[in-house]
């Protein structure tokens, strides 16, 4: 087992996530590239600075603009919008690995009343008519109802019965998003967009054991490094304390994954296998961590787990999008501010794009973090870039 400092943990870990060092994703093929590495990225359709999975890109991509995630979801269907880490976007080739997850929803919506029809009658307008929202299909009504996909919530409601038709063979993979005006969802015929092959094939992990396994493995890359304990970056996989220990013995016991001790915390940490080089690379000082400075999304995957970051870091942050007002300590929509292998503070911004303004709201510095002219340089350059990633041409600070 090795055994590395809680720096060359920190380091490691944001050269994985290609946070440090020159930029290894470049362009429309980079986000792509990025998109599979980490599994998922999570959408949140709030928009104050720019969407949570188009911030996510935009820290690590170089030269990315958000069309760029809109043509791999809607023209290319690289990517596809689905559940995973609640709501996410990630390969369309992963399609058949979350077979028992729609298999699961069909057998649920098979349990309500009248949903049966309501799938037959949708299914025949969108053949007919092609893509559809909750306000354009035809359907009246309401219906008393319950979330599908375990994941998203033993909740129940009265919804539309359009809107719930449509959610109800979305979780079931008879429809995807065929695009997004704003944060309204059109809707097509699944086999219209993603191939044969992969709509009718098997579930390639067989059983679920295997499948936690191969979820948790994909965790684990999206990270770096996660360790043996609790986590919310497994959020939406069906663990307890003994699954989770089972399928990293498990993953282990394949050569998937490799424990890591870091001095100062109790916890074994694992990373994958295909990761041990790069690892090795930090501990020979040999890896490229020239500092940079990027904005991180709220749900980016280096925050999945906070309990990590304040372990590691010494870092907290909070997002405060629901926080009253009151009691916040930063910004309605802040982000964490990384400035080589250090979250230096945090920023809160508001794009204005109709007038082409990115106005600075608030900025945070945390303690010990010295006001230098190489900070203030780093700053003003991740603000231009900032700006045209948000197509606004002039910065207001206000704060």
């Amino acid at each position: 087992m090795l055994t590395i400092s809680g720096q060359q943990a920190r380091r490691f870990i944001l050269a994985k996530q290609g946070l440090i060092g020159a930029y290894r994703f470049a362009g429309k093929d980079g986000a792509y590239r990025y998109v599979r590495q980490a599994g998922c990225i999570q959408f949140d359709p709030v928009d104050v600075c720019g969407k949570n999975a188009d911030l996510t890109l935009q820290s690590r991509v170089k030269g990315f603009k958000k069309t760029m995630l809109s043509d791999l979801l809607y023209k290319d269907r690289m990517l596809v919008d689905y559940f995973d880490k609640e709501l996410s976007i990630w390969p369309t080739e992963d399609w058949p690995y979350f077979s028992p997850y729609r298999e699961r929803s069909r057998a649920a919506g098979e349990t309500f009343p009248g949903m049966g029809q309501l799938k037959e009658q949708a299914l025949e307008y969108i053949c007919e008519h092609g893509p559809v929202s909750s306000d354009t299909l035809p359907v009246d009504g309401e219906i008393f109802w319950h979330s599908t996909i375990h994941w998203s919530g033993n909740w129940h409601k009265d919804s539309k019965a359009a809107r719930s038709v449509l959610e109800q063979l979305y979780t079931e993979g008879a429809l995807i998003v065929h695009h997004k005006n704003g944060s309204r969802k059109f809707y097509d015929i699944a086999e219209r967009y993603i191939p044969r092959e992969l709509l009718t094939a098997d579930d390639p992990c067989g059983d679920e054991a295997a499948h936690i396994s191969w979820r948790m493995l994909r965790r684990i890359r999206a990270v770096g490094l996660l360790w043996n304990r609790n986590s919310p970056a497994f959020l939406g996989i069906e663990l307890n304390a003994e699954k989770r220990r089972a399928a990293l013995e498990r993953l282990e016991a394949e050569g998937e994954v490799c424990p890591v001790r870091v001095e100062g915390l109790k916890p074994v940490f694992y990373c994958s296998s295909d990761d041990v080089g790069l690892l090795q690379s930090v501990i020979d000082e040999s890896a490229d961590i020239k500092p940079r400075m990027e904005f991180i999304a709220p749900l980016d995957p280096l925050l999945w787990d906070k309990a990590l970051i304040r372990a590691l870091w010494d870092y907290e942050y909070s997002w405060e999008i629901y926080t009253p007002p009151e009691k916040r300590r930063h910004g309605y929509y802040s982000l964490p501010i990384l400035f080589g292998e250090r979250f230096a503070g945090c920023i809160e911004t508001a794009a204005d794009r109709k007038k082409g303004v990115l106005t600075v709201k608030g900025l945070w510095w945390e303690p010990g973090v010295r006001q230098t002219k190489k900070l203030q340089a780093a700053l003003d350059s991740t603000l231009r870039r900032f700006a045209a990633f948000n197509d606004c041409h002039t910065i207001d600070i206000i704060c």
